[in-house]
């Protein structure tokens, strides 16, 4: 896969990449020698954002491109890769600091392809950036890796596939991981999980990643690892099976955030677990109707089986708060619902943690990557109750449907936990 396109030294044959911003265009042009702005008004250059001249060079002077751009720095050079011609670039700019550090991971976004399985028509064009580089790429590797395993169809990402994912990880950065798998589930009081998981024939497992030291706060990440859905017995229709290698993509989620909090070793105790099955159909599969205990001994009662997602994370939320974690955040792709009411550009986050749910919102907003609370409607509980159990997977009702979700997800988390919920 081709991840990022950064350079960490300029090479002998670099172009020099003048990004200008479209307010600031008519300063820049000001102020360059009279060869260049004429060269300009010959070449009836407009100012458009995206727009891309290259300069008149003087004698033995670099080559230099002009290119405009928008004002925000994630997005000034993100297109550029695959614009420009193949080849070495170096960014100058009046990008400084943060600015410079978003605009060096936008170009590393922009150069992104998975070609695992096709070969890409050329190669980016790479950049080289005086400072933000590192920063970038810790950032781009593990963006990097959510966007290869959601990528990556279920042939080659099943459960047994996304646990080696999760070794190769922690390998990396000398943490541990535990695999829990098929009968052994039972045996570790993981009944849910093993539920959902057993008719397929990758066996269902619980991954389980440690790392840093045991002193520092414990931080618990929890991701839905679905890695195919094909709705159970409940079966899904065609249109709405084709996507389901991306079910794990809360998973992907929690590994890359994961990687991200191990390589800038921060001053955290995190433990990583993703119940990983696939919800596949077979006569052993569980049914609707069905009623099973969970973890913490909560018995649910099956509405719909293609509302699984919630099952496993149920028994993996009841493990995490054994050990009185500080933090527990989790990662699901887990209601339609929540992309009807948001788009595909806002997740849906839920939190019982008044001070947790602001700072996730204002860092966010910081960083332009923005989250939107929904609330923990406590009414809506009772579209979960049951005559025959504690509570039904699923309601009977159309509306709300993100909600219900994560109040059921909520009545596994032990009181007076921060837990953090996001539907993806």
């Amino acid at each position: 896969m081709i991840r990022h396109a950064l350079l960490d030294a300029p090479t002998d044959s670099v172009t020099t990449l003048v990004a200008v911003a479209k307010d600031d265009f008519d300063r820049w042009r000001d102020s360059q020698t009279t060869a260049v702005r004429t060269w300009l008004e010959r070449i009836r250059f407009k100012n458009d954002v995206g727009t891309i001249a290259w300069l008149p060079v003087a004698a033995d002077g670099p080559t230099r491109a002009l290119v405009i751009t928008s004002s925000d720095a994630l997005t000034a050079v993100a297109d550029l890769p695959y614009r420009l011609p193949e080849g070495d670039y170096q960014l100058e700019s009046e990008f400084a600091g943060a600015d410079l550090e978003r605009a060096v991971l936008g170009w590393g976004l922009g150069a992104y392809r998975f070609n695992r399985y096709k070969k890409s028509e050329r190669n980016p064009a790479r950049l080289f950036a005086q400072q933000g580089i590192e920063p970038a790429i810790r950032q781009l590797d593990a963006i990097a890796l959510v966007r290869d395993l959601i990528n990556t169809p279920a042939s080659d990402m099943l459960p047994s596939d996304l646990a080696a994912a999760a070794e190769a990880l922690a390998a990396e950065f000398g943490g541990e991981c535990n695999v829990t798998v098929g009968e052994a589930l039972l045996e570790r009081g993981l009944p849910m999980i093993h539920a959902v998981g057993r008719a397929s024939v990758d066996e269902p497992r619980l991954i389980d990643m440690r790392w840093g030291d045991v002193e520092h706060p414990k931080v618990v990440l929890i991701g839905k690892g679905v890695c195919f859905d094909s709705g159970g017995l409940d079966i899904k229709g065609a249109a709405n099976m084709r996507l389901m290698k991306k079910d794990m993509g809360g998973a992907a989620h929690a590994l890359g955030l994961a990687r991200l909090v191990m390589a800038n070793a921060l001053p955290v105790a995190l433990r990583v677990l993703i119940p990983a099955v696939e919800n596949a159909v077979a006569g052993n599969a569980f049914r609707p109707g069905d009623i099973i205990e969970t973890r913490n001994g909560t018995t649910v009662e099956i509405e719909n089986t293609d509302a699984e997602g919630r099952l496993v994370l149920c028994d993996a939320l009841a493990l995490a708060c054994e050990e009185s974690p500080a933090l527990i955040v989790d990662f699901a792709t887990l209601t339609g619902s929540a992309r009807s009411a948001l788009g595909t550009d806002l997740p849906a986050m839920f939190a019982n943690d008044d001070a947790l749910a602001r700072g996730i919102e204002e860092s966010g907003r910081a960083v332009g990557d923005l989250v939107w609370r929904l609330p923990l409607h406590q009414p809506y509980r009772k579209l979960l109750d049951s005559k025959a159990a504690d509570m039904t997977n699923s309601a009977s009702s159309p509306y709300a449907g993100a909600i219900v979700a994560a109040l059921f997800l909520e009545s596994f988390v032990a009181t007076g936990t921060p837990w953090a919920h996001f539907d993806l």
